[in-house]
């Protein structure tokens, strides 16, 4: 599958703090679990929080296994990072795709941090991830209607 022609996602290399609601929770337990995976601390605690504060703490296990399945930590940035980093973004579009049911451009987006096998695998956390927020009205950015 092509990954030729997604769209550019609009926050690349912004200020995490300059991030819609649903994008900067994701990214803070994104964060988060990156940093208790690479410190041998348990990652599906460490992610939860930042979920449970906004009410989407069910979020949690799917959020954990897309991050499982992608392998990506090394591309992650800590807590700290000032900037959301190129794979940040990917993920970020991924999401923002799956949760509008635009699988194929959410796999190509996944396809752009794993391997094929690891990017059908996440696919399905993506969808779960969306629908979670969907219900508590949390939108991510439509990748394919924004301009950068």
């Amino acid at each position: 599958m092509a990954t030729r022609g997604l769209p550019n996602w609009p926050w690349n290399g912004a200020a995490p703090e300059d991030l819609p609601d649903a994008e900067a929770v994701l990214l803070d337990a994104t964060r988060a679990w990156v940093e208790a995976t690479r410190s041998g601390l348990a990652p599906l605690t460490a992610l939860r929080l930042p979920l449970v504060t906004e009410g989407i703490g069910e979020a949690a296990p799917p959020l954990e296994a897309l991050l499982r399945a992608l392998a990506c930590p090394g591309s992650m940035g800590c807590r700290l990072c000032p900037r959301i980093t190129p794979a940040e973004g990917r993920l970020l579009m991924g999401l923002g795709l799956a949760q509008r049911a635009t699988r194929r451009e959410a796999l190509a987006s996944f396809l752009q941090l794993a391997p094929p096998a690891a990017a059908y695998a996440a696919v399905g956390p993506a969808l779960s991830i969306g629908m979670v927020l969907r219900r508590a009205g949390l939108l991510l950015a439509n990748p394919l209607r924004a301009t950068s």
